[in-house]
């Protein structure tokens, strides 16, 4: 059965499979981030779903989208250090308040609202634009392909903008960083996906169910 909207038990899902996705993958995002950052990404994000879940936990009775998904938020925001924390928890904020104002369910149109808004938010606090070797080029081409779906099913749409998302994380290994600590790399982080990127791919991809490992997903080969 094709749904035409996320109630609260289907966003939850995406969160929960979120959060397996990231501690089936941690190992290896710490590995990329210990090629081409500071090494802690994997921990981070780990930390980052790991608080997001308890406060998930806390929630009592059915849970909206815009409830889940502000609980998420709210982790991000308030728990993890670094960089990567604030900059997803401003994309779960944007989905979060996109969910508050389309009513009970999550549609793909608040999605690509959602989606935009927080791309928008993390360029503009991050002041990073496409081709800057972050996760905004995975991000800004999964807001292409939920803006472009707009009208299909959700599960359809987050499909298509993890395909994207996945093609984005592809490209940053030909790309020469200009944030952070691998701008300092210069060529030597070339050849290496941005780990912020993969997190982005993860989150859209495990809509569709728990992303085991990452070799498939970022190897040109």
């Amino acid at each position: 059965m094709t749904h035409a909207a996320f109630d609260g038990r289907q966003t939850l899902a995406w969160m929960r499979g979120f959060t397996q996705s990231v501690y089936a993958t941690e190992a290896e995002l710490t590995a990329l981030d210990q090629r081409a950052g500071d090494g802690d990404f994997g921990a981070n994000l780990a930390a980052g779903v790991r608080a997001a879940g308890l406060r998930l936990d806390r929630l009592e009775g059915a849970t909206g989208p815009a409830e889940t998904l502000g609980a998420m938020a709210d982790a991000f925001l308030d728990e993890i250090g670094g960089t990567s924390g604030p900059l997803f928890g401003l994309l779960f904020q944007a989905l979060s308040r996109a969910a508050a104002g389309t009513g009970p369910d999550l549609t793909t149109a608040s999605l690509a609202e959602g989606t935009a808004r927080g791309l928008a938010a993390i360029r503009r606090v991050g002041d990073a634009s496409p081709g800057d070797k972050t996760l905004v080029d995975a991000l800004a081409p999964a807001a292409a392909a939920l803006l472009a779906a707009r009208g299909t099913p959700p599960a359809e749409a987050l499909a298509g903008a993890a395909e994207g998302a996945w093609q984005g994380v592809r490209d940053t290994a030909s790309l020469q960083a200009r944030m952070g600590r691998a701008s300092y790399l210069g060529q030597r982080a070339t050849g290496i996906p941005d780990p912020g990127a993969v997190g982005v791919a993860l989150l859209f991809a495990s809509a569709g169910g728990t992303v085991d490992t990452l070799a498939h997903h970022v190897s040109n080969g």
